[in-house]
């Protein structure tokens, strides 16, 4: 998936995933870990299938992005409330 495509489906991603688990973050940190989502579930997923999964924009891109971007948030949710 080219560098721009990864950017917008990872935008996207990221206002899904924050939607799904119900987050109260800034748009901008969901949109930040929704890129980084896109790109840790596009790894993930060519790791376990051998394949690249995250080609261009369409249904299967946006949904392993999805998985990456919730993946993310639940890293990332614990990481913060770890340190309080």
């Amino acid at each position: 998936m080219g560098f721009f495509t990864t950017i917008i489906v990872g935008l996207l991603a990221g206002m899904a995933a924050s939607y799904l688990m119900k987050t109260d973050h800034k748009w901008y940190v969901d949109m930040l870990i929704g890129i980084l989502g896109s790109v840790l579930g596009g790894w993930i997923t060519s790791l376990i299938t051998g394949v690249s999964m995250a080609t261009g924009f369409n249904l299967t891109t946006f949904l392993v992005s999805i998985g990456g971007a919730v993946l993310v948030l639940v890293i990332y949710n614990w990481i913060t409330k770890r340190k309080k």
